[in-house]
């Protein structure tokens, strides 16, 4: 949320205009100065590239893979998916062959 609002003060500033937008500033400055931080997203990622850099392709489990065309069903594609919106949003769930967890809260 911190980056809506910050990218919102900017807006402001390029509608409104000095010295009026040293309000959405000031605010958004102590709204992104006080908000949470975390680095865990900046981890996940940076272990991702490395995996994708030095580690081999990984298939794609086939409950995730396209079951829209014909035949994909004797494949096995789309077979045992569990949609998360039916599960209130998420739903445990293989996504990653070798079981790697990237995100850490």
């Amino acid at each position: 949320m911190a980056l809506v609002v910050a990218t919102s003060a900017l807006r402001a500033v390029e509608f409104v205009g000095m010295p009026e937008a040293r309000i959405p500033l000031a605010q958004a400055a102590i709204y992104v100065a006080l908000a949470p931080k975390s680095n865990a997203s900046y981890r996940a990622i940076e272990a991702a590239l490395e995996d994708v850099k030095t580690e081999e392709t990984m298939e794609v489990p086939d409950h995730l893979k396209d079951s829209s065309y014909p035949g994909a069903k004797k494949l096995g594609h789309g077979e045992g998916y569990k949609y998360p919106h039916a599960y209130g949003g998420q739903v445990e769930q293989e996504y990653l062959p070798q079981k790697k967890k990237y995100y850490s809260p």
